[in-house]
Parts: C-alpha cells; structure tokens; sequence
C-alpha cells in the first residue's frame, strides 16, 4: 500500500503519455512528426527548460475537445491514486490551448468531467490551478483571467509558469492583485531556473501563499530562515530537477539540507510523463538516493496535506493526515 500524499505540483499537460499522444492525435485527425510512442520517448531527452517548452507546447496539439481534456485529466487521476495520491492540485496552462484556437469552456469543462468525480472514480480529491505564461504578456495574463471568470466556481487558484529566466515575477503584480480580489489562491513558480530574489519578488509583489520549486533559495539563508519564520511551503520536483539538469545528478539535491534547515517541503512529480517519475516514483527516489528515513518520508506527506488548500474541507484534510500517521513503512513508499 502506497504512502498518502498530496500533489501541488502537477501539470496536466504535463501528464500526456505518448500512447495517448497517438491515440488523441488518431482522433483527431493529426499527424505527429514522430513514427511511433518510441521515437517519440526519445524525445523526452531535454537540454533545459526551454527544450523541454518547445516539445511540451508542440504536442499540446492533440489536445483539441472536452474529451481529450477528460481523457487526459482520467488517466493522470488513475496513475496518481495507484501511487498514493489522496489530493492533487492541478495546474492547466489555458493561453497555451487559447492561442490555438481551443476556447476557455472546452478547456475547463473537459478537465472538470474527470476532476468533478474524481473522489467517486479515483478516490483522490482535487482543485484546479489556473496558471499564466510567465513568457506571454502580463495584459495576455489579465485577459485570460477575465476569460475564466464564469468558470471560478471550478477553479481554485492562479500559477505563474514557463520559461523563468527573464521573466520576474513583479510584471504580473496586477494580475494577481485581481485574483485576490476574487478570491482565488496564489502560487507561482520560482527559484527553479530563475534566481533565490525571484521568490522573495513573488512573496512580496503576487503575494503567493505557496513556491512552486524554490530550490534555489537555498542560496539566500536570510531567505531560508524568512521561509521557515512564515512556514512557506516549497513544492519541490525532484526527478524534474535532474531531468532539467537543475541539479546534475538526484544525490546532489539538496531535499535533505532543506528539511534539516527546517523548510516545508513537499515533493511532487511536475510534468511526470517527461520526466520519468509520478508523485510516488518521486518519493521512491529520494528515498534510495538521498536515504530519507520512513519519519522524513511521513513528514513530507505531512507537509503536503497542511501546503494543501483544503482549508474548506478540513475534515478531510484531518482524514488525510490520520492516514499519514497510521501509514506503516514498508520498502517502498509509492
């Protein structure tokens, strides 16, 4: 049985499988630049952010109706809860299928036919994470959310993703400052490619209430102990990371460093059909490289119901944690 966990981390554009890729593109009536599911894995072997970007983007392509929303949010939902995931918060990029002709109701409407009964079908809770193109305009990010405005009672938060370098938080200062004002939840990316005054900018400018990454603030220890005063939560992608060449190799990460300063930490799976690993595959290898004993284990799934944002259900967010605290350790934890 799997170690519950939460997800903060997780893309949904992310999670497309090559077979589905194929099967999507069939549908459709596409044709992809790849021969077959194989040729296109091979693929999957990034540089950077930016040439992992360029392919993410290109096979948004097949992603066309409210079906192949639904298809795509289902088979994440059966993965993560086979893995132990108990709650995800699900980020979706709507400029990137908005440019493509792909209008905000098929977007929302066909993530919400998976996510609405994902509780029944999966037995995994959700909430669903707009999220801005920190590369696109800050006028295209405001647009985009007067856009989803009809559709708030289905989404939760607003993100700030893409390619970070270049692209300081403080630019969407409005953006978020009409995102609060409509109640919605704020994260954004940052201290991943970008620098450690990336995430103080988006503490102080977006007022996030969560980092999505926050790897590097371990370069600004009056940072680190800012984050650790204010339990800030860190939603940290470990396979991400060494896919990304963030970090050269897993045993580099410094995860353990980060809990022993005290941070609140959580780890999460990114774009796993990328790069390599879901929510439990994660924990699974920073469990063998880094050698994180069952307690760090149970701590960082701890942390990642409380990072949640299950403040209107907290019966359940209780329940979640009791299962946490009873989970026995046995040689895997996905």
């Amino acid at each position: 049985m799997p170690l519950p966990k939460a997800e903060l981390h997780l893309h949904i554009e992310g999670t497309l499988e090559p077979e589905l890729a194929f099967a999507l593109a069939a549908r459709n009536g596409i044709t992809l630049p790849w021969t077959d599911t194989e040729a296109l894995r091979e693929a999957y072997r990034f540089q950077d952010l930016q040439s992992f970007l360029d392919l993410y983007y290109e096979l948004m392509a097949v992603l066309r109706t409210e079906q192949d929303f639904a298809d795509l949010a289902d088979a994440y939902l059966a993965r993560a809860a086979a893995q132990g995931v108990r709650h995800a918060e699900i980020f979706f990029d709507p400029q990137a299928h908005l440019a493509r002709g792909v209008d905000m109701a098929t977007v929302v409407e066909g993530l919400w036919r998976a996510l609405g009964t994902s509780r029944e079908r999966h037995g995994v809770s959700t909430r669903l994470i707009l999220c801005f193109l920190r590369d696109e305009s800050a006028a295209s990010a405001l647009d985009t959310l007067r856009l989803a405005e009809p559709f708030l009672d289905r989404i939760t938060g607003v993100g700030l993703d893409s390619a970070e370098v270049g692209h300081p938080p403080a630019a969407f200062r409005e953006v978020y400052e009409a995102a609060a004002a409509l109640g919605l939840r704020r994260v954004a990316h940052a201290g991943e490619e970008g620098p450690p005054e990336y995430i103080t900018e988006a503490l102080d400018v977006l007022g996030i209430e969560r980092v999505d990454h926050g790897l590097r603030c371990v370069e600004d220890p009056e940072l680190v102990a800012r984050l650790v005063r204010d339990r800030v939560p860190l939603t940290l992608c470990p396979l991400s990371n060494v896919r990304l060449r963030t970090v050269d190799t897993l045993a580099d990460h410094p995860l353990p460093a980060m809990l022993d300063a005290g941070l609140m930490c959580t780890v999460n799976s990114d774009d796993p059909a990328y790069f390599g690993g879901y929510a439990g595959d994660n924990f699974d290898a920073v469990q063998a490289t880094l050698g994180l004993t069952g307690e760090r284990l149970r701590e960082l799934a701890r942390n990642s119901f409380l990072a949640s944002f299950l403040e209107d259900d907290e019966e359940l967010r209780a329940s979640y944690l009791a299962e946490v605290e009873a989970y026995e350790f046995g040689a895997a934890v996905s």
